[in-house]
């Protein structure tokens, strides 16, 4: 959920437009932050945090949290996405040494990797969200003086209208290899705007381009209903995650890409938690299960 449904629509006009599942992530982010074992640090998400009404209740650090990380919302839910985003940094910042000096955000939210990454010399990361999304961000960052690491392009567009066009208007070369991340993104859009959202990248990029994505399995969707990971989430900070998935039938996106050509390899969250040593393990009724990064390469010539 760093990507919008297509951007974040759960809670249109929180905070100038910015929705709570952004806040959400960006308050994991936080926890994760301050943990001694973080598997990965984000020093501006407290202050997307602190800037917004709608959480000042939530907490940043896990032991505000009364059971801990026993809390399924606020100790393994974001735990999850502590290890999304480590496994998602390396992804980016592999894919750049190959050679490719573009990376496209979709659906960014509240996104800070163009300032906490090391990013390799001419990099430009495009950061494609609502214009209300992009403010929000703008204006807490511009209060903080903060300084990018690479060169940093907000896009405003919407991913159901023509965000091509304001792409490749900011400065995207169509010529040139890429690296596209769409996290948290998909699953909340119908299944023929994903084929679009897909075939559009496709199109778009160059030989010896890269996309990661985050899916859920079809009938994983709603097959946990009363996970307790979506019931905290629904009970404490009145997100509905069900409500907001679609519900149609999925498309096999790392299919329809190798068919065109591109490599593929999926993984669920947990090969992750095995590798980092930290983060989720399978669990009884667990809304986890049925999630898959999924990493994509499309060939050099």
């Amino acid at each position: 959920m760093t990507g919008t449904a297509p951007q974040h629509t759960d809670v249109e006009g929180v905070d100038g437009g910015v929705g709570l599942t952004a806040l959400l992530v960006a308050a994991a982010r936080t926890i994760e932050t301050h943990r001694d074992d973080s598997l990965a640090r984000d020093a501006y998400a407290e202050h997307f945090v602190r800037a917004a009404p709608a959480c000042a209740d939530w907490p940043v650090r896990i032991e505000q949290v009364p059971d801990g990380d026993g809390d399924p919302l606020w100790g393994r839910f974001a735990r999850y996405f502590g290890l999304r985003t480590r496994v998602l940094d390396d992804f980016l910042l592999r894919s750049v040494r190959t050679g490719p000096r573009q990376v496209v955000l979709l659906g960014a939210g509240l996104d800070t990797r163009a300032l906490r990454l090391n990013w390799p010399s001419g990099c430009t990361v495009f950061e494609i969200d609502r214009a209300g999304v992009l403010e929000f961000k703008h204006r807490v960052l511009t209060d903080l003086a903060a300084i990018p690491k690479a060169k940093r392009v907000a896009v405003p567009a919407d991913l159901r209208t023509d965000w091509v066009s304001a792409l490749t208007g900011a400065g995207f070369d169509l010529a040139a290899p890429s690296v596209w991340l769409a996290e948290g993104l998909l699953f909340y859009l119908p299944g023929p705007a994903e084929t679009h959202v897909i075939d559009t990248v496709d199109k778009l990029t160059a030989k010896g381009s890269a996309l990661a994505f985050e899916a859920k399995l079809e009938k994983d969707l709603l097959a946990y209903h009363d996970s307790p990971i979506y019931t905290a989430t629904r009970e404490q900070i009145g997100i509905d995650l069900l409500h907001l998935f679609d519900k149609g039938p999925r498309p096999d996106s790392a299919g329809a890409l190798r068919a065109k050509g591109w490599s593929t390899s999926m993984y669920t969250p947990f090969d992750f938690t095995r590798r980092h040593g930290h983060g989720p393990l399978p669990e009884p009724n667990d809304a986890l299960e049925g999630n898959r990064w999924v990493f994509a390469h499309k060939p050099r010539p």
